[in-house]
């Protein structure tokens, strides 16, 4: 069995069905009995790949399972800090409160970072609107880590009344406009689509090329 270090069933969905030729049950937290004991470790990694470690580690340990987490996010050029620093980055989920988690649900989230990203770029034209979806993945048992992968899936932020788009994905996926051809947002792909372009898509690939020669 692998579990998924995320109680985001939107993440769970499209994880296991990437994840469904490995032949290996694919469980969130959620699924598990008594999920309400894990505790959720503190992620303050400064990129997505520590972030994703600390995750993995903590919920092999707790669960005793194979584990698998990412940690994941958008990344806006024309938002970037003086030093390079990607924003949103590693606070992407919470980027509307500068990273805190201030008791909003997952919905309210969304809407109030969506509405942060395309108030700050205002006015900056759709060529210097670039931006990448990031995923990084680590998986572990307890007290090792077997894998890393990562992956990113190209786009630009649109400029409205063009978005916010379409009725599938989430978080940033009706602002982001997908590369090349910057016809659709990531909300406007069919589930299906969105699964084979993904940076989780990519991540999660990689992954599974490696789960398919592994010995549990």
């Amino acid at each position: 069995m692998i579990v998924l270090a995320t109680a985001n069933p939107h993440k769970v969905d499209e994880l296991r069905a990437i994840l469904a030729p490995t032949g290996l049950p694919i469980r969130g937290l959620n699924d598990l009995p008594d999920s309400a004991r894990f505790v959720e470790p503190v992620e303050n990694g400064s990129t997505f790949a520590q972030n994703a470690r600390i995750k993995a580690l903590s919920y092999a340990q707790q669960t005793g399972q194979l584990c698998l987490a990412d940690d994941s996010g958008i990344e806006i050029d024309a938002l970037a800090l003086s030093d390079g620093t990607p924003r949103p980055g590693v606070i992407s989920s919470h980027y509307c409160t500068d990273g805190l988690e201030r008791g909003m649900s997952r919905a309210e989230r969304d809407a109030a970072n969506n509405a942060r990203v395309l108030r700050e770029l205002e006015g900056v034209p759709i060529a210097k609107r670039t931006a990448r979806f990031v995923c990084c993945m680590c998986l572990a048992r307890p007290g090792e880590v077997l894998r890393e992968t990562r992956g990113e899936f190209a786009g630009a932020i649109g400029v409205p009344p063009r978005v916010p788009a379409g009725a599938h994905g989430f978080g940033y996926d009706p602002l982001f406009l997908v590369a090349p051809t910057l016809t659709h947002t990531g909300a406007e792909l069919p589930p299906a689509e969105k699964n084979q372009l993904s940076h989780r898509a990519l991540a999660a690939s990689l992954m599974l090329q490696w789960l398919r020669t592994y010995r549990i």
